[in-house]
């Protein structure tokens, strides 16, 4: 059995081009690969991440074929990108690690605003 089988990804790279030309024949309109930057802003979503995000992990497949548009390096201390190339048809343990890191990084997050919670509680 290919890959192809196991996987929800198809085997062969995408192509925009050929994708463009395969909604306009089958729908009569093509897609607009852009629209959601536009609509929704975030031409230069590292600066706005760096400057107003906080605590964000970006979980990535790279398999996946979104993840090209995704947040596939670190921005900042606490804006964290988490990533694996190897994917297989059930839960391994690339996973398993990967999952474990950002459940790490996330108790990290909350013993930090504890503390320092902590620190600013006015004592009677």
């Amino acid at each position: 059995m290919g890959i192809g089988k196991r996987t929800m990804f198809q085997p062969e790279s995408f192509n925009l081009n050929d994708f463009i030309q395969e909604c306009k024949s089958l729908y009569g309109v093509p897609p607009r690969p852009h629209w959601v930057t536009s609509y929704y802003g975030g031409h230069d979503i590292k600066l706005i991440l760096h400057r107003f995000g906080s605590n964000i992990i970006f979980s990535n497949g790279l398999r996946d074929p979104y993840s090209r548009g995704g947040v596939l390096e670190n921005i900042s201390e606490s804006v964290l990108a988490v990533h694996t190339i190897n994917e297989m048809k059930s839960d391994p343990e690339w996973l398993v690690k990967q999952r474990e890191t950002e459940v790490k990084i996330i108790k990290g997050w909350m013993a930090q605003y504890y503390a320092d919670l902590k620190a600013i509680q006015i004592k009677p």
